[in-house]
Formats: structure tokens, sequence, C-alpha cells
């Protein structure tokens, strides 16, 4: 059922990974030249693959586990990509190479906050079922 409000908030979430990333800076370098995603191959793929799997996961709401289980799959992901943030963000004394954070650092912080609210959903939608199977 597509009309739920876990389809919300994970079309939310590939949205938020997959369009701010490209405007929203996430780091002024040495020059001050912001620096945005598009220009890491790693970031890059990571926010793509948060996507992918919300995208894939609007589309099973049959198999209600398995969506489950593909959102904590993509709150671990989204996790990674903060701690690549912030392990960037904390390596600047070296000057190495980002200078100052940018708005862009929020994102994965964000995308959890939304993987998070669309699991609960999915899990209020598969205690009801059980409760309704055991009526029968």
């Amino acid at each position: 059922m597509l009309q739920r409000i876990q389809t919300l908030y994970l079309l939310l979430a590939a949205i938020v990974s997959g369009v701010l990333p490209i405007y929203l800076p996430y780091g002024i370098d040495q020059q001050g030249i912001e620096l945005y995603v598009i220009g890491e191959f790693f970031l890059m793929g990571m926010f793509f693959g948060s996507v992918i799997l919300s995208l894939i996961t609007i589309f099973l709401f049959k198999n209600r586990q398995l969506q489950f289980v593909l959102g904590r799959i993509n709150i671990l992901l989204n996790f990674i990509l903060l701690g690549v943030f912030v392990y960037w963000s904390l390596t600047v004394s070296g000057e190495t190479h980002v200078s100052e954070k940018g708005i862009g650092m929020i994102i994965p912080v964000i995308s959890i906050v939304l993987l998070v609210m669309a699991n609960k959903a999915i899990k209020r939608d598969e205690n009801l079922v059980k409760s309704v199977d055991r009526l029968r």
C-alpha cells in the first residue's frame, strides 16, 4: 500500500539524500572554494546508495520484514556517511582537505531521522497485521 505514511518518509529521505548534496556544500577548503559531493566519488556513491535503498524499500510494501531490514541498512549507511563527515571535520588541524564545515554535513542526520520515523511506521503496521491475524 503506497499510501502509507512510511512511503512519505522514505520518499523524503530519498529526496534529501539525492537532491540536497548537489546544492549544499559539505565544506570549504583552504582557498575558500566550496566543496560539493559531486567532486567526491565515494560520497556520491554513498548518497546514491541511500537513495536507491529508500526507493527499493518503498516498493517492498508487501514484505514489511524486508522493508524494515532495508530501512535499518539504510540507517547504517547514513551513519557511516555521517562518520566520514565527522572524521573529515575533526582532521581540520592539518588543513588537509576541509578547512571549514558546510551545511551539507547535516544531510545524513536529516535522512537518519526520516528513516527512523519510517521504520517506526513500518513496525506499527506489522504489529497491526499481527494483532488482526490473532483475531482470526
